[in-house]
């Protein structure tokens, strides 16, 4: 197709735009690779030198322009919210970056990247020597994290086996200020504590950069050839502190019972105190009135007093023996029984007084 203009693109507008294939030739000219040609030639290009030597100077910059490239990319990274990347320029140390778009020289700078907010989790078991002198198995877990990069890169070539030695040492340190019981019980709180702060400060002192978040004793356990003995041991103590939680139940329970009784008992014994007192006084006023009486009439008081004592006596009596004067047979009144068919009479005359109604 050819156009009217050459200054124009085919929608009929000014191209102005640098050709690139000039820009490549002032380049070249700029390397030393475009020199002009002989005076009796046009500046076309026709030449063998110069139909050599720009070809060749258009690969070097094309590969020059790839090669710049091809390591800009190497050279620009993004680091993660969560990442942290240390460089090395030389084998020193240069600067620690952070999240977002960061630069190196790929080739020169050494970069160490890590995830400083991963919370890792390192778990072991060993045989430990307690303070009694008994062996017990422990396992213990750690979680910790990356809290100083320059110092987990640099200080230390191998961070985490640091850690895990500091934690068998400061573990054997602390088991061995503990008995068997206290380790196998009540004080593996306590002693999980205790080898956190002394973690804490052998990795402080080895400046590893590490944080350790909580420590946990996972299980403790006697060796397997005392382990039968020893849960015969733990059985025999359950059963000691189950007997007597029902001994201080049942304690709990009877004292206030007995407690109770007791008051009850005061209370009666009181309550008979002033009873008998009470009665003797009553007794006491009743003899003065006797007393008073029998002084103005001897004889019919002391009459009253007699018959008054037989039918006390003879109330209380079912069997009654007469004598009669100047006889010789006793005379027998079986008044239970008189008593007893008194009763069954007035019952049968309420059962027909009933069934009449």
């Amino acid at each position: 197709m050819n156009w009217d203009n050459q200054n124009k693109d085919p929608w009929g507008n000014k191209n102005d735009a640098p050709d690139f294939d000039e820009l490549m030739r002032k380049f070249s000219s700029i390397l030393g690779g475009g020199k002009k040609s002989s005076s009796n030639g046009s500046g076309s290009g026709s030449g063998p030198g110069n139909g050599f030597n720009f070809p060749l100077s258009r690969v070097l910059l094309y590969g020059f322009f790839a090669f710049s490239i091809v390591y800009a990319s190497q050279c620009i990274y993004q680091l993660d919210a969560s990442e942290r990347a240390v460089i090395l320029r030389f084998g020193k140390f240069y600067e620690e970056q952070e999240e977002g778009l960061n630069f190196r020289l790929a080739g020169i700078d050494e970069r160490y990247i890590e995830n400083v907010s991963l919370t890792r989790r390192y778990t072991q078991t060993n045989s430990m020597l307690t303070k009694d002198e008994n062996i017990v198995d422990v396992t213990v877990s750690a979680q910790y994290r990356i809290a100083n990069l320059k110092d987990f890169v640099l200080n230390v070539r191998d961070p985490e086996g640091s850690l895990r030695n500091a934690i068998e040492s400061a573990l054997r340190h602390v088991v061995g200020d503990n008995t068997l019981d206290q380790t196998l019980t009540v004080g593996r709180e306590n002693i999980a504590q205790e080898v956190q702060s002394r973690l804490q400060e052998y990795l402080d002192i080895y400046q590893t950069g590490l944080l350790v978040q909580q420590v946990n004793i996972e299980k403790t356990d006697p060796p397997a050839a005392v382990k039968n003995a020893f849960d015969d041991v733990v059985a025999a103590r359950e059963d000691k502190e189950r007997l007597q939680n029902e001994a201080e139940r049942y304690a709990l329970s009877i004292v206030p019972e007995a407690r109770g009784q007791a008051q009850a008992r005061i209370r009666g014994a009181e309550a008979y105190k002033e009873e008998v007192v009470a009665k003797a006084e009553g007794e006491v006023e009743r003899f003065n009135q006797l007393l008073a009486e029998y002084s103005k009439a001897p004889e019919v008081t002391r009459d009253r007093l007699y018959l008054d004592a037989l039918q006390s006596v003879l109330s209380n009596s079912t069997k009654i023996m007469v004598d009669v004067e100047g006889g010789n047979n006793l005379l027998y009144l079986p008044l239970d029984k008189i008593m007893e068919e008194n009763k069954k009479q007035e019952n049968s005359r309420t059962l027909r007084r009933v069934d009449d109604e």
